[in-house]
């Protein structure tokens, strides 16, 4: 179902190097950063999600930055927009310049090895999205969901997904585990706050008011869960970064050396490891 070639990802540059011997410093900027175009249809292209929510105002949406989001296009597209940038600098790896938004249920989905869902605390997903997601993992695909905070909105994931193989479960992923190591080596799966100004506040969590009731308290937002979904031979075929907000890592690293320095390094590492895992396994 995968082109081969997308499992050749091989990483040849060091990011902490990068960061920190290259010059220098140069911030992505996705508002005006223009990535080549590729006519090779076998580069690896970043789909994300599209789902519906449940809930009104500060639930299935809400206004940021002077506009009105949908919970699935949080961080869209200036992330994967700088993401892209990025992958081209530290890999090898060919990239499609643009970002592809696909519903579970859409035909293309089986063109692509790789799909990414954020914002989950508040998703609904019908039956035939699980089972397109069922059939979707069942043939190799990986998924990565990233930026829902607190005990509701894990819950709330928990609860969508109750409907794949009993055989599947979910689980955290160890230091041990080869995602942890398979570039860059990674004792833990990083905290990144999701919006910026908590980052400037000093924060590296999100207040858990700001999450779906009832979060947990500080407790309940303030551990980095990396989850696994593993089938019943023990391959890895989604992770889940709870309590952190990856994306933002790349999104906001343009604003702020900083943020950068503390954050986005670490988002970027992780990011390469779990693309790298997910596209060679």
């Amino acid at each position: 179902m995968f082109e081969d070639s997308l499992r050749r990802l091989i990483c040849i540059a060091s990011l902490l190097a990068w960061a920190t011997l290259c010059g220098p410093f140069l911030l992505a900027d996705s508002d005006r950063t223009i990535v080549s175009q590729t006519t090779d249809t076998d580069a690896f292209t970043f789909v994300r999600i599209k789902y519906e929510s449940t809930g009104g105002f500060g639930e299935s949406w809400y206004r940021y930055e002077g506009r009105d989001w949908e919970r699935w296009e949080t961080d869209y597209p200036r992330a994967e927009k700088n993401l892209i940038l990025r992958l081209g600098e530290l890999t090898s790896m060919r990239v499609n310049p643009e970002p592809v938004v696909l519903r579970l249920t859409d035909d293309a989905l089986l063109d692509h090895p790789f799909i990414f869902m954020s914002d989950v605390g508040w998703q609904k997903l019908s039956p035939s999205e699980l089972a397109a997601l069922e059939r979707y993992l069942g043939a190799g695909g990986f998924l990565w969901v990233d930026d829902f905070w607190g005990d509701a909105e894990w819950h709330n994931f928990a609860f969508n997904v109750r409907g794949l193989p009993k055989a599947w479960r979910w689980r955290p992923v160890g230091r041990d585990h080869p995602i942890m190591s398979i570039v860059y080596q990674l004792k833990e799966c990083p905290q990144v706050p999701a919006r910026i100004f908590f980052a400037q506040s000093g924060m590296s969590t999100d207040p858990p008011g700001v999450h779906r009731y009832p979060s947990g308290g500080v407790a309940g937002v303030g551990t980095v869960h990396f989850m696994g979904l593993f089938d019943a031979q023990g391959r890895l075929m989604a992770v889940a970064t709870h309590n952190t907000d990856i994306a933002d890592g790349w999104e906001r690293e343009g604003e702020s050396k900083e943020f950068f320095d503390r954050f986005s390094i670490d988002a970027y590492a992780i990011t390469i490891n779990i693309l790298t895992y997910a596209l060679t396994h």
